[in-house]
């Protein structure tokens, strides 16, 4: 293999990507990596201005781009993402699950209303989503699919019952995505990550976030620009021969 292949297989040149989350944190850099690395851009978050300003970025940048403000908690905001996308590009490749909510709440205390919340966004929103792309993933030469998990699913802490279950719940459905949309050439993987400096982990009180950094063999928190050569490693040819695994960037907090 010489350079050009090796470039080849990063790059996404003509191809349409949707990032939800994508206007801060792990997805704002998600983006901009797969912008740089050729894709048309969609961008979807809840707010209409973080979009707009996000889109005008990637803009800026040199690349096609699309904000569009979305609830992924609402399964209609989700088919109208990918019409958004349809409407404006005409094709969907890849759709990078990113977006979610870290509400918390002891398992003695839950609510029947923050179960709902937790895992609308970080499960139901998700799988939607995918089910709304299948016509275009089908029709794409080279579809993938990313869902952006957590190390958390693998782990258990107090009060993070509701989003490990739903980052857990995910990673089932990408294996069964992997073995149902097989036969159309869909490949589907997860992330992932570990403690990443994002506002989310930021959102806790300094002595939490000092034990977050230091529960990895790293000893610190991730950049949200570490994320991006693992998505573009799986949303990419160079992962080509890779459906219904999960990527583990969590600098050895769950070493096994």
């Amino acid at each position: 293999m010489d350079r050009s292949q090796l470039d080849e297989l990063f790059d996404l040149t003509g191809r349409v990507a949707v990032v939800t989350g994508g206007t801060r944190g792990i997805g704002r850099a998600v983006a901009g990596g797969l912008a740089a690395a050729g894709a048309k851009v969609v961008v979807a978050s809840r707010k209409a201005d973080a979009c707009a300003a996000t889109q005008a970025e990637l803009e800026a940048g040199g690349a096609e781009a699309l904000g569009v403000a979305t609830h992924l908690g609402d399964v209609e905001a989700a088919q109208a993402l990918v019409e958004a996308t349809i409407d404006r590009f005409g094709a969907l490749d890849i759709v990078v699950n990113n977006a979610a909510t870290a509400l918390a709440q002891p398992i003695e205390e839950l609510t029947p209303e923050a179960w709902d919340k937790s895992l609308s966004v970080n499960l139901r929103g998700p799988v939607f989503l995918v089910q709304a792309a299948l016509p275009h993933l089908r029709a794409s030469a080279r579809p993938a699919v990313v869902n952006v998990i957590s190390v958390g699913a693998f782990l258990f802490g107090r009060f993070t019952s509701m989003y490990a279950s739903g980052k857990g719940g995910l990673l089932t459905m990408t294996r069964y995505m992997a073995s149902e949309f097989a036969d159309a050439g869909i490949r589907v993987n997860a992330l992932a990550p570990g403690s990443v400096d994002t506002d989310m982990v930021r959102a806790n009180p300094p002595e939490a976030i000092e034990r977050m950094a230091g529960a990895s063999l790293m000893n610190r928190l991730a950049s949200p620009d570490e994320m991006v050569g693992p998505v573009l490693f799986l949303a990419s040819d160079a992962s080509s021969y890779m459906t219904g695994q999960v990527l583990v960037v969590d600098g050895g907090l769950a070493a096994y």
